[in-house]
């Protein structure tokens, strides 16, 4: 569908939808491709009504009538009906010389848009893959970029991530990036490949997990220089994880698979993998007072302690990496 809006002659409409908004935003790019930049006029249904957008398609513009114009419309969703039938009118009778583009973030609230923009031109939808075609999905992203990845690399980049295409092609990107040609597999996934809900606290909470006190201490001056989060969001993201680190250690005692961790836990396999590696570089005791530790800095951080909250967060992260034995109470 793609090549409908890049080799086709143009037609007087386009309506482009659906949940695969990677794609949507390819097939808006391939459409502006088409015209020169000063004959593209970009509007948003937040902005416009439906009769400013149908004036700008039958304005002649800044540079005469010669040459296709393109009006692109974001969010046309959010019109209300006299806006939508105020476009459905234009487009029982069209200019031409002019290409009236709608895109469309969420469902359309009557089909009176897409019945009109397919009468007069295209109707382009981009729906997200099932769950269980999410490995084909990003194999298919991958090789677009002229990367390929089996069916295994696939797999664990969805374990990781997750079921949002957005944030799969953005990690898609960062990862054929940094590969500059050269194969990807499994492995490089599984070091570089991070969850959007995780990613400010990932290095760091990798560095905990292999008691790696220079990477643990590296990665929060990062956070702390770059204001990425503040310390009581970095501190109540690394108890969430030791929390789990803990859970997981239980479930390994019990004698339970990583499979059944992921599930009782809720998570992926992957994080699931990971939090049992982790694990086996701690005592019970370590991260039972792990936990204990962390709850007072939580304290300390909302206002039980004058100390700055960075430097109660270093010291923090320096007993929680550094200890090998139950880890005393700061005074």
């Amino acid at each position: 569908m793609l090549a409908a809006v890049s080799a086709e002659p143009l037609r007087p409409a386009y309506l482009l939808l659906g949940s695969d908004r990677p794609k949507v935003r390819r097939a808006v790019a391939r459409l502006r491709a088409r015209f020169p930049a000063e004959s593209i006029e970009h509007l948003t249904a937040d902005a416009v009504t439906g009769a400013d957008a149908v004036a700008s398609c039958n304005a002649i513009g800044l540079f005469g009538a010669e040459g296709a114009r393109l009006v692109l419309v974001e969010g046309v969703e959010r019109w209300a009906v006299e806006d939508v039938e105020e476009v459905v009118r234009y487009l029982a009778a069209p200019v031409e010389t002019n290409v009236l583009a709608l895109v469309a973030e969420g469902a359309l609230r009557t089909t009176a848009l897409a019945e009109a923009a397919e009468n007069a031109g295209h109707v382009l939808r981009f729906d997200a893959p099932k769950p269980r075609d999410l490995p084909g999905w990003v194999r298919a992203e991958f090789e677009r970029q002229g990367s390929r990845v089996d069916v295994d690399t696939a797999r664990a980049l969805v374990e990781i991530v997750g079921d949002d295409v957005n944030e799969l092609a953005g990690e898609i990107d960062k990862l054929v990036t940094w590969a500059g040609g050269e194969a990807i597999g499994r492995r490089e996934v599984e070091h570089l490949a991070v969850s959007a809900g995780d990613t400010f606290v990932w290095a760091l909470t990798d560095a905990w997990g292999a008691r790696d006190l220079p990477g643990v201490m590296a990665a929060c001056e990062s956070l702390l220089e770059r204001r990425a989060k503040e310390p009581f969001a970095v501190a109540s993201a690394l108890a969430s994880y030791v929390g789990r680190v803990r859970a997981a250690q239980a479930m390994a005692e019990e004698g339970l698979k990583t499979t059944e961790v992921a599930k009782r836990l809720r998570i992926k396999e992957y994080p699931a993998r990971k939090a049992l590696g982790h694990a086996r570089n701690f005592t019970r005791d370590e991260l039972d007072t792990a936990i204990v530790r962390l709850a007072e800095l939580d304290a300390a951080l909302k206002g039980a302690s004058r100390l700055a909250a960075d430097l109660q967060l270093e010291r923090a992260l320096l007993e929680l990496t550094e200890a090998r034995h139950p880890m005393p109470t700061p005074a």
